[in-house]
């Protein structure tokens, strides 16, 4: 989605999703630490108007914003400079949580920002596709494993330029190739277990990516996804698990994983 412009010079761009919920049980899962982590990144929040949101995508890439307006379970804003550089604008992230009479509800995110520069407009425009894929990870929780208990890791590996070479490798390597939506599915021998039915494939612009609805080793998901950047390939691997068991199904598959990972994709040697 392109940025839009309106006549006070603020620029914003937008996503939504609607997802099956009431709006309390939405807001559950947008607007508390818990909830957001089971379906997005790790993140805490302090539930009121001048608390900190931080999210963390990875070690020493923490995101860290201030809220600005808390109206449960209806819409909060969150206000963050830290991701931007220091001549850029302060960054408004908006969420609306709209019901609908079928018992569904709309989650919007809004993004906006005060320059006359066209700098951000890309990377904002990056992020609208972004949580478009979160997005359906989130009605994929909120369809099958609302309010359940969650654990999540997330592993990266870093593998040569052409991206469709590398991804061919991963899911070849998984035996994912070739699946189809709505397709049961298992890993091949020599890999971690997953067993389960695949959600979604990439389309045609993005066709680098998977999205897997788990029975094995526990309830959960799988988000596999490859993107470039500065000449190289990242083949980033998400896992949800959910219920009761979900934090030790965590801990025993994260080592398993990461070995695999490292052996399929060893990390490049430091030049000398």
């Amino acid at each position: 989605m392109s940025v839009k412009i309106n006549a006070t010079g603020r620029r914003s761009v937008e996503a939504e999703v609607e997802v099956p919920g009431t709006p309390e049980e939405v807001w559950q899962a947008i607007a508390t630490g818990p909830g957001i982590s089971a379906w997005f990144v790790p993140t805490t929040i302090e539930p009121r108007e001048g608390g900190a949101v931080t999210a963390s995508f990875g070690p020493g890439m923490d995101s860290v914003s201030t809220i600005t307006a808390w109206e449960p379970p209806r819409r909060f804003v969150a206000n963050s400079r830290d991701d931007m550089g220091p001549d850029d604008p302060t960054i408004a992230t908006e969420w609306i949580v709209e019901p609908r009479p079928n018992g569904t509800c709309v989650v919007r995110v809004v993004h906006s920002w005060v320059t006359d520069r066209d700098n951000l407009d890309k990377q904002f425009e990056g992020h609208v596709h972004g949580w478009r894929a979160f997005f359906r990870i989130l009605r994929l929780y909120l369809t099958h494993f609302r309010g359940e208990n969650s654990s999540a890791f997330q592993l990266m590996a870093i593998a040569p330029e052409p991206k469709s070479e590398a991804w061919t490798k991963l899911t070849n390597s998984l035996g994912l190739g070739g699946v189809k939506e709505n397709q049961r599915f298992a890993t091949a021998s020599g890999v971690p277990r997953l067993a389960g039915i695949v959600e979604r494939v990439g389309e045609e612009a993005y066709p680098e990516e998977l999205l897997l609805r788990l029975d094995e080793p526990a309830p959960g998901l799988a988000h596999l996804f490859a993107m470039s950047m500065g000449g190289q390939v990242y083949l980033s691997s998400r896992f949800y698990f959910y219920g009761g068991n979900a934090a030790m199904a965590a801990k025993n598959e994260e080592p398993l994983w990461r070995n695999w990972m490292g052996e399929q994709f060893p990390l490049p040697e430091a030049p000398q």
